[in-house]
């Protein structure tokens, strides 16, 4: 394919993401709603039905993940192809990770509405389940998607396929996720300062996927 088509496929790849990621994280916060690990599954076993729909639109996202690994990598091999090739690892690793936690989100959902106790009686062993289905591993994902998006990010504003101010803001935008989500591995940040933290790749990505569609990506003279 062409980098105009590469180019139309990843801007609509990243509004297609966005629009079945945040209804996602919409339903799956209403039905892990609770004040610490053992009143979440509780409320997680009563909800069952946004957990499923939560769980098909998320595997649409990570679908939207390898589309974006892909075409991202088309679009940006020319000019470092070793960092485009870590680029497309990254963003492959954040869909294939986010992918297989699906049915262990599935099997947790399982697990907490066949025992039906309240908040109070799940077991030890269950909340340190749900802590790293809920928790764990969907940030594992994450920082692989921050590091991916700053590499392509980088990419784009090297080969000035893109306007400066709007590459430098995903540079900044994605480094600053991926360091928040480093540092809420070690428990420094708070989960109210890693969510104001998404703000800026967020307006990153929905600015590019537009300028994608309608402009393309521009081919730097030599």
């Amino acid at each position: 394919m062409t980098r105009r088509t590469n180019a139309t496929i990843a801007g609509i790849a990243y509004l297609l993401y966005i629009a079945v990621a945040f209804p996602s994280m919409v339903l799956f916060d209403r039905a892990t709603k609770g004040e610490g690990m053992a009143a979440k599954l509780a409320t997680l076993a009563q909800h069952s039905g946004d957990v499923h729909v939560a769980a098909v639109l998320g595997l649409l996202g990570c679908f939207c993940a390898l589309v974006l690994a892909v075409t991202l990598y088309a679009i940006t091999r020319e000019e470092d192809p070793d960092i485009a090739m870590l680029g497309l690892t990254c963003r492959v690793a954040e869909g294939v990770i986010g992918a297989a936690s699906t049915p262990a989100t599935l099997a947790l959902l399982a697990l907490v509405t066949v025992s039906g106790a309240p908040g109070s009686d799940v077991t030890a062993g269950t909340q340190a389940i749900g802590a790293l289905v809920l928790e764990r591993v969907p940030l594992v994902a994450a920082i692989f998607f921050g590091v991916g998006s700053t590499l392509f990010s980088w990419l784009l504003l090297r080969g000035r396929m893109v306007p400066t101010w709007l590459a430098w803001l995903g540079v900044y935008g994605s480094a600053l996720v991926a360091v928040a989500l480093f540092l809420q591995v070690g428990g420094v940040l708070s989960d109210t300062i890693i969510q104001l933290s998404w703000i800026p790749v967020a307006i990153f990505e929905l600015t590019l996927a537009g300028w994608f569609i309608v402009k393309g990506v521009a081919v730097r003279e030599s």
